[in-house]
């Protein structure tokens, strides 16, 4: 067997397992993608100052996460949770060394994510590999291997204890006149059965 034909029965075998294993997360009972921000007892408080009467808003109306919200997360195994914060958005973010550089007509962007182990298992994965950003058409783009001086990626694998958090960067490359519009982070490299999303456009 050739090397070509054995890397080539590589990336099918690859394949596969990927394929396999969307499947048998998905199997669990769908997917889903929580745009809900995880509300503190203050946040969900009255306000009710100055006597002023409080102001009241459609029980319906749709709750948006947006930049600095928390959203809740499962992953596949009941005891894999994360509590995951959109803390930062830098456009346009200057590589930070001289060797690296987003491809022609297209720039680097960098969000900054807080990942709090919630569950009873220690997060461990690759961020960036359950990031992503969409443009207002909907166009969604994957996370590139590249640092930014926006500040320090995440370590891979992260690797987080229960209850304990880790802040990093993820960097996308889209094109220079994409408008974008959201970002989506998953557990489990995104394989999990559930999605956050937040507004950023």
């Amino acid at each position: 067997m050739s090397a070509t034909t054995r890397r080539t029965a590589a990336l099918l075998l690859g394949a596969a397992l990927v394929t396999l294993s969307a499947t048998a997360c998905n199997s669990t009972g769908g997917s889903s993608v929580s745009t809900e921000p995880k509300q503190s007892a203050a946040a969900s408080a009255p306000s009710n100052t100055a006597g002023k009467p409080a102001e009241s808003k459609p029980a319906d109306a749709p709750k948006v996460a947006k930049l600095g919200d928390t959203i809740s997360l499962k992953g596949n195994d009941p005891a894999d949770t994360a509590d995951v914060t959109l803390v930062k958005v830098v456009d346009s973010a200057e590589p930070d060394n001289e060797f690296t550089h987003p491809g022609d007509g297209k720039r680097f962007v960098a969000i900054q994510f807080r990942i709090k182990a919630s569950g009873k298992k220690a997060y461990s994965d690759a961020p960036g590999n359950g990031a992503k950003v969409l443009d207002a058409q909907g166009q969604a783009y994957g996370s590139t291997i590249a640092d930014t001086k926006a500040g320090p990626s995440f370590q891979v694998p992260a690797n987080i204890a229960p209850g304990e958090s880790a802040l990093g960067f993820v960097t996308f490359e889209v094109p220079k006149d994409a408008k974008l519009d959201k970002a989506q982070f998953g557990l489990d490299s995104g394989f999990a059965p559930q999605t956050g999303q937040w507004k950023i456009g």
